[in-house]
């Protein structure tokens, strides 16, 4: 009798720095971030593990952010360079790049969003929000394949991100937009493959921002006791 043999490969997840935007939708624009704060690359350089295959889209910010973590760790995390992949940009916004935020979402049908559109919304001459997810579902699938066992750390995006829990939670993607994915933070995702083909994902962590830790009052073992299940 055979038995299954489990493989774990991580996702480690983490959003690019501010973009100063100027308060107008960027979407796909590839605009530069701000990686100035160093207390919150240091605590990411700390927080992601090493041994790492790296991933970043092909927008700007997100390879200037894998550059600033790499560079807070004193180059710990390894020297090869991230694997560049178009598919895990941010949503094609068409023609709303480049127009102001509020006025545009003020412009719009009254609904209660976290996005700027429904997710079946196709934007003029860009995107939806499920032709992102169908894109980011395809590019996490050749890469949990093409690296079974491993630890992926992917800087993204918000959009692309969500897309990535929708896959992991089996969500419908209107329900993945309303994930809170602050700037820097860190999604944790596993895909727990076997040997005849069957997966499951588990959900590690959502938004966790590991700088802020030093600004929590210390927690009681009281606290860190009730924890454990």
């Amino acid at each position: 009798m055979s038995t299954m043999q489990m493989s774990t490969t991580q996702w480690w997840w983490v959003r690019h720095a501010p973009v100063p935007d100027g308060g107008r939708i960027y979407g796909q624009r590839d605009l530069d971030c701000d990686t100035s704060d160093a207390a919150v690359f240091s605590a990411l350089a700390t927080e992601l593990p090493r041994d790492a295959v790296w991933v970043t889209s092909n927008l700007r910010r997100t390879r200037q952010t894998a550059a600033a973590i790499r560079a807070a760790d004193g180059g710990r995390h390894g020297s090869d360079e991230p694997i560049v992949m178009a598919e895990l940009a941010e949503q094609n916004f068409g023609a709303w790049q480049g127009l102001d935020r509020v006025a545009f979402l003020a412009s719009q049908a009254p609904r209660r969003s976290f996005w700027l559109a429904p997710a079946d919304q196709r934007a003029p001459d860009g995107e939806s929000f499920n032709d992102l997810a169908a894109r980011v579902h395809a590019a996490v699938a050749r890469l949990t394949a093409q690296f079974t066992g491993r630890t992926i750390v992917s800087v993204g995006h918000g959009g692309t991100i969500k897309a990535a829990l929708a896959l992991a939670l089996k969500l419908d993607h209107e329900a993945a937009l309303a994930f809170l994915i602050d700037n820097c933070s860190i999604t944790r995702i596993d895909h727990m493959g076997t040997d005849v083909g069957a997966y499951a994902w588990r959900v590690n962590a959502v938004n966790h921002r590991p700088w802020t830790r030093a600004m929590e009052p210390a927690r009681t073992n009281a606290a860190v006791h009730s924890a454990g299940v």
